[in-house]
């Protein structure tokens, strides 16, 4: 069984931060992709940004430049920060591990909401 518990999520202001992290914890062997979602109501899940275990990274087009995603190998944790927040950067996160084949697990989510 594999867990994924997420936080750093919470209310911030326009043009605020945040740092959301996520650590995986249970069996794992080794972890391949590693990527933070997003669902904002009446809307579908979106990739927001994803990092291979080499530490390539793939960013939604609507947060270049504002995000950046990381991750600690040794910790099984991988993180998005993310700068300049917009209205519309409201949603709930979640992540997502690769664990290889078609095995992977999502988090719970976390909402973040901006706003003034």
């Amino acid at each position: 069984q594999v867990q994924l518990v997420e936080s750093g999520g919470g209310l911030v202001q326009p043009g605020g931060s945040l740092r959301l992290s996520c650590a995986a914890s249970g069996n794992i062997f080794r972890i391949y992709d590693m990527g933070w979602y997003r669902q904002a109501p009446g809307r579908q899940r979106e990739l927001v940004a994803v990092i291979t275990r080499g530490g390539i990274t793939n960013y939604a087009d609507s947060v270049k430049g504002r995000g950046t995603i990381s991750r600690d190998n040794a910790k099984n944790t991988v993180y998005l920060q993310m700068n300049s927040l917009k209205p519309e950067d409201t949603a709930v996160y979640y992540c997502k591990i690769h664990l290889g084949g078609s095995v992977e697990y999502w988090g719970q989510g976390t909402q973040v909401t901006v706003s003034s």
